[in-house]
Formats: structure tokens, C-alpha cells, sequence
């Protein structure tokens, strides 16, 4: 999709103008911001922890077409922190059901969703990239080797991906651009085949606070909301580290690396 022809034709309704009024009142953020969130089309893979409260809030602000990928079905443990399923939902399909929420959050946007696990094989079908390009990955996925793959189909498709992780009271944050060359998922994890049987932590064995989900889901959307409404990065060859426990942030600078297997030959 051509964006920038896009918001020429492009209109906020009287209805749109309401709900995100107190967004366009914003210094910085206009009316052409709130454009570019009704136009931007986003993938988000996984709706648990991370996924329902990131897709909840970009659904509220107004990000215009919204497409949810998870396999896995809602567990009475799922509810402490997954904040789109009820007591009611246990045993639905988690995509299909967090869709069906945010639909009924924001009807002026675009919501669907599919029950399956994205793979390499699969991502041109399930991306719908005969359609274009979606404006941005979100990884909301909590294991190292499914980051993996989902950091490939980013640098194969040359799709912004934000990547985000929590685990315990800890959390993790970045945005990597393909397309500026500046460096991928492996050139700051490394490779993960290695690793998993050492350190495959989830929140399934290792535990997780209700609020680090929460924390770490709304940071993911408000990189997603600036980048896409303001088409600035403002993780640009940074990791945003979450410690709760001491309640401190804080940013560690990374470099491309140029021998990287995944980007080091796009």
C-alpha cells in the first residue's frame, strides 16, 4: 500500500474524531498521526501475555487493520495475566477469542485472526503478502526458537519486527528495521540452537507477575504507535531492558553484525 497516497484520500470520521480526541490533542501528534495508524495494516504473533495487552491498546488508539496468529487455547492459568479472556473462555481458541474482544473494544477497526503456528513454510499465505507488506511484526511469543523464526520472516520479507519478551519480573524490548540494514534479532541474541535446552525459560516453567506482562505488552505498544504514527523508531539500535524488581529501565546499544547467518546477506 502506497501510505503516503493513502492519507490524501483518507478521512477520520465524526465518530473516529471523538473516540481518539484526546490522542490528537496531543503535542506532537495531529491529525495526520492518527491517519497513519487507520491505514497501517500490523501482524502480532501471539495473543497470551504480551499479545493481549499490546493488541489492546493499539486497537484502542486506533491502528486500522489488526491480524492475531496463535495455535493455542486459553488455560485457567492464562487468565492472571492475558487480560482479553474471561473464566468463561477456557479451552477457546486464544486468536479467535482475542479478536472477538477487540472487536467489541473498537468496532471502527479491522480485526482478525487465524489458529495456526507461523512458520517459515507458511508466512507468504498467512502474512497475506499477495496483498503487500503488513507495516509491522509484533512478536508476542514466549520462547527463544519461535523468536527465531519470526526474526527470519522478518529479514526474508524485509518486515519491521518488534520484538518484545517477559519472563519473571523481567522484560525486553526492541524494534528492528530490515530494510536500514541496521542489524536483526540474531545479531543481538546470537543463535539460540544451542541454548534452548540450557535456558528455554517460559512463563509455562519459570513463573511470571501479572504486571510484567502488562508493563512490557503496553511498551511494545507505544514503540509500535510512535512508529507507526509519527514513522519514528525510538528503539533505534537499542534494547530496552525491564528489571520490576528494582524498578529500573534502562537501554544497551547494539550493532549489525556483519557476519550475522540470518541478515548479514540482505
Amino acid at each position: 500500500m502506497d501510505r503516503a497516497h493513502s492519507l490524501e484520500t483518507e478521512q477520520l470520521s465524526d465518530e473516529e474524531l471523538l473516540v481518539y480526541a484526546r490522542q490528537i490533542l496531543l503535542d506532537g501528534w495531529d491529525i495526520d498521526a492518527q491517519l497513519r495508524l487507520k491505514s497501517a495494516r500490523i501482524v502480532i504473533i501471539g495473543a497470551g501475555g504480551l499479545g493481549c495487552p499490546a493488541s489492546e491498546t493499539l486497537v484502542r488508539a486506533g491502528i486500522g487493520q489488526v491480524y492475531l496468529i496463535d495455535d493455542d487455547v486459553i488455560e485457567a492459568s492464562n487468565l492472571q495475566r492475558q487480560t482479553l479472556f474471561l473464566p468463561d473462555d477456557i479451552n477457546k481458541p486464544k486468536a479467535l477469542t482475542a479478536a472477538q474482544m477487540l472487536k467489541r473494544i473498537n468496532p471502527l477497526i479491522s480485526v482478525k485472526s487465524t489458529i495456526a503456528r507461523l512458520s517459515e513454510d507458511n508466512a507468504y499465505e498467512l502474512l497475506d503478502m499477495a496483498s503487500g507488506k503488513p507495516d509491522l511484526l509484533l512478536d508476542c511469543t514466549d520462547n527463544f526458537a519461535t523468536r527465531d523464526v519470526i526474526n527470519r520472516i522478518s529479514v526474508r520479507y524485509q518486515i519491521p519486527l518488534l520484538s518484545a519478551s517477559a519472563i519473571a519480573m523481567q522484560g525486553q524490548l526492541a524494534l528492528f528495521e530490515p530494510h536500514l540494514d541496521t542489524g536483526c534479532y540474531h545479531c543481538v541474541f546470537g543463535s539460540v540452537v544451542d541454548e534452548i535446552e540450557a535456558d528455554e525459560r517460559t512463563c509455562a516453567n519459570s513463573g511470571v507477575l501479572a504486571s510484567t506482562t502488562a508493563i512490557m505488552g503496553n511498551l511494545q505498544a507505544n514503540a509500535a504507535l510512535q512508529y507507526l504514527g509519527l514513522t519514528k523508531n525510538p528503539l533505534t539500535n537499542k534494547l530496552l531492558l525491564w528489571d520490576g524488581s528494582r524498578m529500573q529501565q534502562r537501554l544497551m546499544g547494539y550493532r549489525k553484525d556483519p557476519e550475522c547467518p540470518v541478515c548479514s546477506s540482505h
